[in-house]
């Protein structure tokens, strides 16, 4: 399933093969929470150098429902993606409910968001649903801790966690021994908090259940940086050399390539799709504010060190009434260049590594993004 291909220092060059392809990895996955990644085509994400995608299991759950896309042929088929989907198990889109969801041993409990019905989710559900959608990747249904948290309040979010990925294994083993989404691949999921002992203690219980790979979960949920790099510092040496770890819900440029440089093989954020509808834009030379009217009179590309279509073919001052103007085609034309900055960063972290000069690159690329702190 994953092979390490080449080491330079603790970054990792590797693939991933699935049942809907082989990935390259590091890899940067595009967000689709609803079977689609906004503002683009699938033939436009292979355009920009996408990969694989991340679905998401709770909305989709909920709308147009798994039931119904698995009698539509899958996700793959519904979106007209053919290369290889992750889906979350909803875990993270449950926390961010706060008070309107009730956590129990058995599941968690709450109102749809869509039509207000009541809704019951168990780790046997979440990998159930997710076998309908036909995903390459599920992952475990868990409790993303809350931050800040006190060390028995991480402690037992944690032990809950695995307890539900225990679960969550059984089922996923029945799927496959009825071949049901044959070949999927089912991730455990690291938590802990911001305690290191937590955080090992969790990993050690993960790999005696055995997992196919390891994600990184709980942090980019209000942690300061250096917290979430002393977390990755901690626990990547201690995470399986021949299986792929993610790092949930990550990140800015400048967080690729520090947890790159800490070993993570696979990252995935809305940052590049969502900051892109939103003119906030990443280029060589750092963030592009293209609302500002500085822009409007900017004949000039947006990045000339860029290759997307976007900056082979329009001006910044085209791109900024686009956005004035609440055109469709602004909101497309500038994810196309996030999506395809973050693809090419990965494409170059990924050679680097091949020929040896990873940390000479990556020391290079943060010395270029120091001087405009919104990069970090």
């Amino acid at each position: 399933m994953f092979e390490l291909l080449a080491q330079d220092g603790g970054a990792r060059r590797g693939e991933l093969t699935l049942p809907h392809g082989t990935v390259q990895t590091p890899v940067f996955q595009a967000v689709g929470t609803y079977g689609t990644v906004k503002a683009m085509t699938p033939r436009g994400l292979r355009d920009v150098g996408t990969q694989m995608l991340l679905g998401n299991t709770f909305h989709l759950m909920l709308r147009p429902g798994d039931e119904r896309i698995r009698d539509l042929g899958g996700l793959h088929s519904l979106m007209h993606w053919d290369g290889p989907i992750l889906t979350d198990s909803g875990g993270f889109q449950v926390f961010s409910l706060g008070d309107l969801r009730k956590m129990t041993e058995h599941s968690v409990v709450f109102r749809s968001p869509v039509n207000g019905d009541r809704v019951e989710l168990t780790p046997e559900s979440s990998i159930a649903v997710q076998g309908n959608l036909g995903s390459d990747v599920i992952m475990v249904l868990d409790e993303c801790t809350a931050h800040p948290a006190t060390h028995d309040e991480a402690k037992a979010s944690m032990e809950l966690s695995m307890r539900w990925a225990a679960r969550c294994k059984v089922t996923h083993e029945a799927q496959q021994a009825s071949s049901m989404n044959p070949g999927s691949k089912l991730f455990g999921i690291v938590q802990g908090g911001m305690f290191e002992d937590l955080r090992s203690v969790s990993l050690r219980g993960l790999q005696d259940i055995e997992f196919d790979g390891y994600a990184i979960g709980g942090l980019s949920v209000g942690e300061s940086k250096e917290d979430m790099l002393r977390v990755l510092n901690h626990i990547t040496p201690e995470m399986p050399e021949h299986k792929p770890r993610y790092l949930m819900g990550v990140g800015t440029p400048v967080d690729l390539v520090r947890a790159v440089a800490h070993g993570v093989d696979m990252f995935d954020c809305v940052m590049p799709t969502r900051n892109g509808r939103n003119g906030y834009l990443f280029t060589s030379t750092g963030v592009v504010k293209i609302r500002n009217a500085k822009h409007k009179d900017a004949d000039i590309p947006l990045d000339d060190q860029c290759s997307c279509y976007s900056c082979n073919n329009f001006s910044r001052a085209y791109l900024h009434h686009l956005d004035r103007c609440g055109e469709m085609l602004g909101a497309m034309l500038m994810t196309q260049h996030n999506l395809h900055f973050y693809h090419n960063l990965m494409a170059q972290l990924r050679g680097s590594i091949e020929t040896g000069t990873f940390r000479s690159l990556a020391k290079a690329l943060l010395n270029q993004w120091n001087s405009d702190n919104e990069f970090v």
